[in-house]
């Protein structure tokens, strides 16, 4: 077997190489910032480097994200919409670069924004190494520089969702849709670990070594961990890196220093890196526990978010990769012709192993595995342990000679007769490590949808005197590839034959195929055909009909029975709610969807639907409203103001100055994040302080619920939590079946009514849609309507809003009442003590006035177990159901 072969050759670099010697710290101080321009093409045939970068811009889909700051190109496809940034490059275009990759098209895996560190500021930023340490260290991107010798290593870099997309076809995982090109080759310059650790000195009983990047995420800062003595062993090869390929790290790779850690998942390679800390367990960071990992396979998406300690099982973390290979040539939808000169295609790809183990071995198939050709090897990584003693790259040593552990990809090719390709249904390839693991055969599917590495098929179509070739997947969105075609056609694709006919020399063998994996939604008897006319006739709560991938559904009945509220059914009134619902909903939730099917949407109405208007809509200058019923919209968080130890207003900026809300008073709002981890949406319904005729900014008071180690926290209120400012929130509304009209009138499902006084029950963040009514009752002073507010919290810190409540009721003695009550008050606390119970209520409330229904309404918002002791105290003391409606 040949030991070198035609591998895709790099175009000439543009870095300065030097051939022995070290530049002085101000010389590569100057060299992180300002990026050199010499070459060498003497060294350019000892090892290969770079391509050189491109000039990239901010492009239009950032400009009203938090990245709007990054340069990017346009090429890199991207996985999980416009922000965060998650791209691969395509995967043609990552195999011509070569072996090295260029920031422009090198893989990138974001979970939140873009932390900014300009140039200038570079050399002054700060970590720590910490913990389990004799000498904790404080130290500068100078101090990294001027203190210890630098080295450059050539790393590959693979995301473990490379090849998802696979995964994905066959039952949906929690991870986005990564395509076989989540992976790339740099050069990288910075800093061994070990030499940092050693100055730290470790004390006993330390055993792993945690990091901590700058992007604060909804979960806390991303960090992650690995064992002390990989960190300390130089085959490990783990740096401190603060160069790309001999340039200062582009924003997206961690500018302005990272961790990576070649041979292992590139979620261990932390980016904006602030914290080294030494501890004696692994970290208990949220990133670390609930992402990469693969949990044994029978665990499913819904069990999953049930079982705490099996994410806290160690076992299951992933460290090292796993033996992968691709097909790149023939590419996807590629032809070649079966006539003419060549009698031959050269099939080629990529390989890498993990934890430092070579790829010794590339197989290649044309009959499913039972007979096997050997393919050639090349092994780039190689050229650079022949780089002569004392040579430096990019201002730091390349001593790879002595290193037997690998960090890299490598290329293989065999060249394979067209007769032979003809003849075949399909390419598959597998690789087999130097200790001896060998890619499966089949697919280990597991809920995050990590580590994926069967063998890679690539299916042959034989067209008129042509070849055309199918990939497995696409990545992302993108449509294409024998996997979705299989699907589509009913086919089972973990049935052991990639869901095809097998055929045998002898006899066919016909695989019966599987009902489909997707989750029937509809009823086979309802053959009702429902126009826009119809659908929009039903928008209201009361009959709140929507959308999901054309089928019409009733949610009526089921609005007291949904776990996330009626508001997340009546907020998708007359809407396509298709990518919500699909998003969010479990396998569990789509098999009760036939009860609720009426019919189908025509095709005339569900094309004006989806198109009549942007699902997202986007900020628009001349648009006198903000909030729009049928649309998300996007505002800016301005300023996040805190109220108290675990309470915040946001407050986000409308698209002009004069933009009313269009809130009307005692409506609700919906409020769209999707989670950094896994791209779901989080979607909760809030009511703003701001006022109805309020223009410009929108306010938002909003109570965050932290994780505890008794309890999981909010996953939105820590999500609004953890998003800088500048970062864009998504909203929809108005939404609710309250309104209220002014001078008593309010609105309830459409019927008018006039109320004579309100008693306002809350507790906690339920003062926001309190207030709102109360405000807009009291700053009408023709308005005669009274009200008593009960408001019961636990500590006197709990009380939101307390100033401006107070402040009312002292302006307002005679239309106004207010009582506080602490279960648990300080010594110091002269108001109410005590819970909100029915001896509470008996004596501040009592029985209704028997003057009329209507006359007094009970509105309530607060923590379940509150409103229902008030419904059950409430409906004992004589009230009606109708005179309580609860927020």
């Amino acid at each position: 077997m040949s030991t070198h072969v035609t591998y895709p050759p790099s175009p000439p670099s543009t870095a300065k190489h030097s051939r022995s010697g070290s530049p002085d710290t101000s010389a590569r101080e100057e060299h992180l910032v300002d990026t050199a321009d010499s070459s060498s093409s003497e060294l350019a045939k000892v090892y290969p480097l770079p391509p050189s970068s491109s000039k990239k811009s901010v492009l239009k889909e950032d400009l009203k994200t938090p990245d709007s700051h990054v340069e990017r190109d346009p090429r890199l496809i991207r996985l999980t919409g416009v922000h965060p940034f998650n791209v691969e490059p395509p995967l043609s275009d990552l195999y011509d670069q070569g072996f090295l990759t260029n920031e422009d098209l090198h893989y990138v895996r974001n979970h939140g924004p873009v932390p900014r560190c300009a140039d200038e500021d570079m050399l002054d930023w700060e970590f720590t190494v910490e913990g389990m340490v004799d000498n904790p260290i404080t130290m500068s991107v100078r101090d990294l520089l001027a203190d210890h010798e630098q080295v450059t290593y050539p790393i590959t870099l693979v995301c473990a969702g490379n090849r998802r997309k696979e995964q994905n076809m066959v039952r949906k995982s929690k991870g986005f849709s990564w395509g076989a090109a989540g992976l790339s080759t740099a050069l990288w310059t910075g800093v061994p670990i070990g030499d940092l650790l050693a100055r730290a000195r470790p004390r006993r009983g330390a055993r792993h070594v945690c990091f901590e990047g700058a992007d604060k995420l909804p979960n806390g800062y991303y960090g992650t961990s690995l064992k002390l003595n990989w960190c300390m062993d130089p085959n490990k090869g783990v740096l401190v890196a603060h160069k790309m390929n001999g340039e200062k790290l582009h924003p997206d790779h961690g500018k302005p220093i990272r961790i990576v850690v070649p041979g292992q998942i590139g979620g261990r390679s932390v980016k904006w890196l602030k914290k080294i800390i030494v501890t004696a367990e692994p970290s208990d960071n949220w990133y670390h526990i609930y992402d990469n990992r693969v949990l044994p396979t029978m665990v499913t998406p819904e069990a999953s978010a049930n079982l705490p300690d099996v994410w806290k099982d160690e076992k299951y973390a992933i460290y090292d990769l796993n033996s992968n290979s691709a097909i790149c040539y023939p590419a996807h939808g590629e032809k070649i012709p079966t006539t003419g000169e060549n009698t031959s295609y050269n099939v080629r790809g990529y390989a890498y192993g993990g934890g430092g183990k070579r790829i010794t071995r590339m197989e290649v198939t044309l009959d499913k595995g039972k007979s096997w050709r050997l393919a050639n090897i090349y092994y780039p990584e190689d050229d650079y342990r022949a780089a002569p003693d004392g040579d430096t790259l990019y201002g730091g040593r390349v001593d790879m000679w002595w290193r037997e552990t690998c960090f890299c990809w490598c290329f293989w090719s065999l060249d394979i007769p067209l007769d032979d390709l003809c003849s075949a249904d399909d390419i598959m390839v597998r690789a087999m490590d130097e200790g001896m693991m060998v890619q499966p055969r089949d697919m280990y599917w597991s809920v995050l949808g990590m580590m994926n590495n069967p063998w890679f098929r690539v299916v042959i179509q034989k067209e008129n005197h042509s070849l055309r070739f199918e990939h497995p997947t696409q990545p992302a969105l993108m449509p294409g590839g024998w996997m979705e075609r299989v699907k589509k056609n009913g086919g089972d694709l973990s049935n052991g034959f990639w869901g095809e006919r097998m055929t045998g020399e002898d006899e066919t063998v016909v695989v019966e195929s599987e009902p489909a994996k997707d989750i029937c939604m509809t009823n086979d008897k309802v053959k009702r055909t429902i126009t826009l006319e119809e659908l929009q006739a039903h928008a209201s709560e009361k009959e709140p009909w929507f959308v999901v991938n054309g089928e019409v559904y009733d949610g009526t009945s089921f609005l007291e029975g949904h776990p996330g509220g009626a508001t997340s059914i009546t907020a998708a009134a007359a809407q396509d709610a298709t990518e919500e619902f699909v998003t969010i909903h479990s396998e569990n939730a789509k098999a009760m969807m036939p009860d609720y099917h009426i019919g189908t949407l025509d095709p005339a109405s569900l094309k004006a639907l989806t198109t009549g208007g942007e699902e997202e809509q986007q900020p628009d200058a001349n648009r006198a409203v903000f909030l729009q019923p049928k649309c998300w919209t996007k505002a800016i968080l301005e300023s996040k103001d805190r109220v108290s130890p675990d309470s915040f207003i946001f407050t986000f900026r409308l698209d002009h100055e004069a933009q009313k809300i269009g809130l009307p008073t005692g409506q609700h709002l919906m409020v769209r994040l999707r989670d950094p981890a896994t791209r779901e949406a989080i979607i909760r319904a809030y009511t703003p302080l701001s006022e109805a005729d309020e223009k410009g900014l929108l306010r938002i008071l909003i109570k965050v619920y932290y994780d505890t180690p008794d309890r999981q926290g909010g996953r939105m209120t820590q999500a609004l939590d953890a998003i800088p400012t500048g970062h864009f929130v998504d909203f929809k509304g108005p939404v609710g079946k309250f309104e209220y009209l002014g001078q008593g009138r309010v609105s309830v499902s459409g019927q008018t009514r006039h109320i004579r006084r309100f008693i306002m029950v809350c507790g906690g963040s339920g003062i926001t849609p309190i207030f709102q009514v109360l405000t807009a009752v009291l700053k009408d002073p023709k308005d005669e309507t009274k009200c008593l507010l009960l408001n019961g919290n636990r500590e006197e810190t709990d009380i939101l809003c307390k100033v401006e409540l107070d402040e009312l009721a002292k302006l307002h003695p005679a239309r106004y009442q207010l009582i506080h009550t602490l279960s648990k008050p300080s010594l110091a606390w002269a108001g109410r003590r005590g819970r909100m119970d029915k001896a509470f209520f008996s004596e501040e409330v009592g029985a209704p006035y028997k003057s009329g229904i209507g006359d007094e309404m009970v509105l309530v918002c607060g923590p379940k177990p509150m409103e229902q002791t008030v419904k059950e105290v409430f409906l004992g003391m004589g009230w009606s159901e109708d005179n309580l409606l609860f927020f």
